[in-house]
């Protein structure tokens, strides 16, 4: 029965990601700005509700630009970001450009692309970040560079936290938790090691009572600051709420 319920699950994921597609395709070129945040924002609590997530929203994000800083678990933390908060134009590796149907879908959210390979590339993703915080935007990274096991944070880079600096913008963090129905950390959700993006799906799709709590937590001044102790600090505010 379980496994009936998880292929239907996965029957309702295809349409859904392909319903992604259509309205890039056929609504995106005359929608404005807000109108795309407000189609990011369905799909993607959409998406979560097709995987039977819930959803908690704790706190509430700043008006106006701002860098978020979230503990990186699963490719769904941006899923779940962008059903609360559909303005985040997330930092992501160059490569998922390429990825059918991901690709275009990450790339019609105004995805800033980062090439890990190239040590400079760096330097080149801070000033892009500058640039939007700068004219309104907000800004969305995961500091760990890969996601963890959910139940404690790997050390945070702190090069990407340069640009809300130069920009004096306003650092918002987030923590992430994913429980399930077997216990206060999910390890459906987890996304670590050797586990394809097909194998996680399937484990997801296979969870039973998962949830998603987003902790919006009070915004820190990154005027000033040294990046380093501000990575720090910020590591620190976050473990606490986890």
């Amino acid at each position: 029965m379980r496994t009936l319920l998880a292929c239907w699950r996965l029957v309702r994921v295809v349409v859904h990601l392909l319903h992604g597609l259509w309205i890039i395709k056929a609504q995106f070129p005359r929608l404005d700005v807000a109108g795309r945040h407000r189609r990011i924002q369905w799909w993607s609590g959409k998406f979560l509700s097709v995987l039977d997530v819930q959803l908690e929203l704790q706190g509430q994000f700043k008006a106006g630009s701002s860098l978020i800083v979230a503990n990186h678990v699963s490719w769904l933390d941006i899923v779940a970001i962008h059903a609360v908060h559909p303005r985040t134009r997330f930092v992501s590796k160059a490569d998922v450009k390429t990825w059918p149907i991901v690709g275009p879908l990450v790339h019609a959210a105004d995805t800033l692309f980062i090439e890990r390979e190239r040590k400079r590339d760096a330097m080149r993703v801070v000033h892009q970040m500058a640039e939007a915080l700068q004219a309104g935007d907000s800004v969305g990274i995961f500091p760990e560079g890969t996601t963890g096991a959910g139940d404690k944070l790997l050390p945070f880079h702190a090069n990407l936290l340069q640009a809300a600096i130069a920009a004096e913008a306003a650092v918002q963090p987030v923590a992430l938790r994913f429980s399930d129905a077997d216990g206060p950390i999910s390890q459906a959700v987890v996304y670590v090691g050797d586990t394809t993006i097909v194998q996680s799906l399937w484990l997801i799709v296979m969870g039973r009572g998962l949830r998603v709590r987003v902790a919006v937590l009070p915004p820190v001044g990154a005027r000033h600051a040294d990046r380093r102790a501000l990575s720090q600090h910020l590591q620190e505010l976050i473990a606490a709420a986890l």
